[in-house]
């Protein structure tokens, strides 16, 4: 009687790891799939894949500009922030170009060097600013990123998907596959050494 409930109770603690096991391996399935649709499209259409160091030749706040929304252009969606504009020195051509933040903005605005999140408070956003432009003029050179290809004659500050980052988002779902994957093969080799067992 003994035996049979043992018996039961490893069925059911094999089954139990071997649905966590498929768990696992499709979550990190569905995991990978998000990360293919949304981390890996920015990823490869990034032109500005090579690292260099810029000089900093100017760094001035212009007249303040409406902050754009992709979404639409209804009055709370909208306020004025001062606009920013840092040329630089790229070290790879000598040429004179303009600095944005990241690839988002010169998306959302080709004329400002950085573009804030939408801030109720305005003076903190123009404080940000502030305190940007200053950085720029206090260490004038730093490393950043250019287009080698020559299609984009900006450069940027830094990357939102570094090969780092890449690299980083599919640990996750990897380390759990890898997981599931090593709970499916022990519950399997337990099932076979469990028959083994018995059969001699």
């Amino acid at each position: 009687m003994l035996g049979k409930k043992l018996v039961t109770a490893q069925k059911r603690g094999e089954t139990r790891a071997l649905c966590l096991g498929l768990g696992m391996v499709a979550c990190s399935m569905m995991m990978y799939f998000f990360i293919g649709i949304t981390i890996v499209p920015f990823y490869t259409k990034s032109v500005w894949t090579t690292e260099t160091v810029c000089k900093v030749l100017k760094a001035n706040i212009k007249d303040k500009v409406l902050c754009p929304d992709g979404k639409g252009s209804e009055d709370e969606d909208i306020f004025l922030y001062p606009c920013l504009q840092v040329w630089v020195n790229l070290t790879a051509s000598g040429q004179e170009v303009m600095l944005y933040q990241t690839e988002d903005t010169l998306e959302r605005n080709p004329k400002c060097s950085y573009v804030p999140d939408k801030l109720e408070n305005s003076k903190e956003v123009e404080a940000r600013i502030e305190t940007i432009a200053s950085n720029f003029k206090k260490y004038h050179t730093f490393s950043c990123y250019y287009d080698p290809g020559g299609t984009q004659t900006s450069v940027i500050l830094s990357r939102l998907y570094p090969p780092k980052g890449l690299l980083f988002a599919f640990l996750w779902p990897t380390l759990m596959f890898t997981g599931g994957c090593l709970i499916i093969v022990l519950v399997k080799i337990s099932q076979y050494v469990s028959v083994l067992s018995a059969w001699q």
